[in-house]
């Protein structure tokens, strides 16, 4: 009888255990104003994943395009997007707004 309590008390510490939570990835922001990035270069951490919000402040579409990246996503005038990266090895990679070719940008990794 002593070793059923044994079993159940052990599993019921299991159960009840705090479980570590995962570290947040960090997140950089992208700002388009006047159909240009607000950064021309943005440095973020290599070997690491990592969230890029792509605000447009403008009134119409703008796109964060990168060949490097091999991402492609339209920003509605007034809204925001979430782009998932990583991770990303060490270098440069271009980003650029296809439907204005005077904005663009780089995503440097160190």
């Amino acid at each position: 009888m002593l070793k059923h309590h044994l079993v159940a008390f052990a599993l019921l510490a299991v159960l009840v255990a705090p479980v570590a939570a995962p570290a947040a990835e960090p997140t950089y922001t992208l700002i388009i104003k006047d159909r240009k990035f607000d950064v021309a270069e943005l440095q973020v951490p290599a070997n690491t994943k990592l969230t890029l919000t792509v605000k447009n402040l403008d009134t119409v579409p703008a796109e964060f395009e990168s060949s490097d990246l091999n991402r492609e996503k339209v920003v509605v005038g007034g809204g925001t997007i979430k782009i998932y990266l990583g991770p990303l090895a060490p270098g440069r990679y271009v980003f650029f707004n296809d439907f204005n070719p005077k904005a663009h940008g780089i995503i440097v990794a160190k």
